[in-house]
């Protein structure tokens, strides 16, 4: 008889094990649902496609650089669809630092496209803007409805965030801006995304940092924006960090800035 309760014991022992274990996934499971429903990056599968098919290595006025065919972005529908994708995302449901630094690098970069299709054929992004209303302050787009310009997503959202290294990110569609990558950014490979854009930008010696005499020439990028690159201790601890194979020499901010398109003509 006491065998029989002992047993009985143990079941309603397991039972009780058993249903915690089942509460205690059904709970995961929510809490995985609940947070997938309200933190996600967007669809970037067209984005993708156009980067994957669309931008390609090649050079131009003697730099080497990533072109980007816009009569055929703009006439498969691509950019389009890539566009749409972004503009219908709504960006409250980003969570976190990651998730918004690359949701924003990928909107300025599709809307620099959106900018230069639009107007196609131009010779530079800038020719789209005025002296009075430089490209930058020209709408470029919408977001979750709200009506944005470039030196918005730049100045006021991406900027404020202290990440000097966006600067290597966001293309401007300009022979002398960094290289679009072939893939979009995202919140998990953000941080080798970023690594890999600051250490490929400085190894071009055509743009990004080059030997000359008895100092480091790099991009006006790092004049531009020398303030924001204080995070890092400055601009030589930067390029220090990202191009270690250059010698310790005096950084000068001033190979020459080529605005000419990115495009294949």
């Amino acid at each position: 008889m006491s065998d029989f309760h002992d047993q009985q014991a143990v079941y309603g022992y397991l039972e009780i094990m058993m249903f915690d274990k089942t509460a205690r996934l059904c709970i995961a499971m929510l809490c995985f649902v609940s947070w997938n429903a309200t933190a996600a990056e967007p669809d970037w599968s067209s984005y993708h496609s156009l980067l994957s098919s669309h931008v390609q290595p090649g050079t131009k006025h003697g730099v080497a650089l990533m072109l980007v065919d816009y009569a055929a972005i703009k006439a498969d529908g691509s950019l389009a669809e890539s566009y749409r994708q972004l503009s219908g995302f709504n960006p409250e449901r980003l969570q976190g630092r990651r998730e918004k630094l690359a949701f924003y690098i990928n909107a300025y970069n599709i809307l620099a496209m959106k900018m230069v299709a639009d107007h196609w054929p131009t010779e530079s992004i800038k020719d789209i803007g005025t002296f009075f209303r430089p490209v930058w302050d020209k709408p470029a787009g919408e977001l979750a409805g709200k009506t944005l310009t470039l030196g918005e997503i730049e100045h006021k959202i991406l900027r404020p965030m202290k990440e000097p290294r966006i600067h290597l990110a966001i293309v401007c569609a300009s022979v002398s801006c960094p290289d679009l990558r072939r893939e979009p950014y995202t919140a998990v490979k953000l941080e080798s995304q970023l690594d890999d854009q600051a250490r490929m930008f400085l190894a071009n010696r055509g743009k990004g940092a080059r030997v000359e005499k008895k100092v480091i020439a790099v991009s006006r990028i790092f004049d531009w924006f020398e303030e924001d690159f204080s995070v890092y201790d400055g601009v030589q601890a930067f390029v220090q960090r990202y191009a270690a194979d250059l010698p310790k020499l005096p950084i000068d901010a001033d190979i020459p800035y080529d605005w000419s398109v990115n495009g294949i003509e």
